[in-house]
C-alpha cells in the first residue's frame, strides 16, 4: 500500500482516539459522522480541521483551506458588497467565489457579520468575520460539505454586557504585587497550551492594530480578559478561532 493511502487509512482511528480525549460529549452518533468526515474528506482533529460543539461537528476555516489545497483549488475571489454594508454600524457583507478548476464555473457563497451576530470576543473584527464566512460557505458548496463551519455560528455562550462590566479587569501595576497584563497573557498561554504566535495574531486583529505596540492598555486588558473567559468556557472553540489565523483567506492556488 502506498504511504499516502496508509496515512489516509490511519486518519480515522487517530481522529477517534483524540476526539475521545478532547470532548466529553463524543458519543456513537458523533463517531459515525467522524468516520465519514475522516474517510471522505480527510479532515483531521489534530490539525484543527473539525471541532465538536454541543455534540455536533463543525468544520473550521483552517480545515476548509487545507481541503481546498489538497484538491488543488484554482483560486478564491472575495469582494465586499457595498449595498449591504454599513461601516459606521460595523455591518459588512462579502461575496466569495471558489474556482475548483480553470474549466468549472465558480461556486458562490455570501457572508455577513455585525455586532449582533458575532461573539463578544471578535467585536471590532466584523469585516474579517464576514469575509471568512463568505469564503467558508463557498468552499462548503464547492466540495459538498454538509456541516456548518464554526466561524458561521453567531457566538459562543455570550454573556450580557452588564456581567462583562462587573468582571474584575487584570492589573498592569508592578508596584502592588499584581501580575502585569503581559504576565497574565503569558500565564494563559502556558495554562491552556496555546500557540503564542497565533495568540499574538489574534490579539492584533482583536485590537484593530498592526502591532501590539500600537494597542492601548485598555485594549490589551480587554483582550486578555476575553481570552481568559473563552479559554475557561470552551478551549476547543478558542483553538478553532486561533487556527483561523494560521493561513491566508484570500486565495488558494494550485
Amino acid at each position: 500500500m502506498a504511504p499516502e493511502s496508509k496515512r489516509k487509512k490511519a486518519l480515522y482511528p487517530a481522529n477517534a482516539r483524540l476526539a475521545k480525549l478532547r470532548w466529553s460529549d463524543f458519543d456513537h452518533s458523533a463517531l459515525v459522522q467522524l468516520k465519514k468526515l475522516s474517510n471522505e474528506l480527510h479532515l483531521s482533529v489534530a490539525s484543527g480541521d473539525i471541532v465538536l460543539l454541543n455534540a455536533s461537528w463543525y468544520v473550521t476555516h483552517t480545515g476548509l483551506i487545507r481541503l481546498a489545497a489538497r484538491r488543488r483549488c484554482r483560486g478564491i475571489e472575495v469582494h465586499p458588497i457595498p449595498e449591504f454594508s454599513d461601516a459606521l454600524n460595523r455591518r459588512y457583507a462579502f461575496k466569495a467565489t471558489v474556482y475548483k478548476t480553470k474549466e468549472t464555473a465558480g461556486f458562490v457563497g455570501y457572508g455577513d457579520a455585525d455586532p449582533s451576530n458575532v461573539s463578544d470576543l471578535v467585536r471590532g473584527a466584523e469585516m474579517r468575520v464576514a469575509e471568512t464566512r463568505a469564503v467558508n460557505r463557498a468552499l462548503r458548496k464547492a466540495y459538498g460539505i454538509g456541516i456548518c463551519s464554526v466561524e458561521e455560528i453567531g457566538s459562543v455562550d455570550r454573556q450580557s454586557d452588564a456581567h462583562s462590566k462587573n468582571r474584575p479587569q487584570p492589573s498592569n501595576n508592578n508596584g502592588n504585587g499584581s501580575p502585569t497584563v503581559r504576565d497574565r497573557l503569558c500565564q494563559l498561554i502556558r495554562q491552556h497550551r496555546l500557540d503564542a504566535n497565533l495568540v499574538k495574531s489574534y490579539a492584533t486583529d482583536f485590537c484593530g492594530v498592526k502591532t501590539l505596540r500600537d494597542a492601548t492598555r485598555e485594549q490589551v486588558e480587554n483582550f486578555v480578559q476575553h481570552l481568559a473567559d473563552w479559554a475557561e468556557k470552551d478551549r476547543n472553540a478558542l483553538l478553532c478561532q486561533l487556527n483561523s489565523y494560521g493561513r491566508p483567506t484570500e486565495e488558494v492556488v494550485a
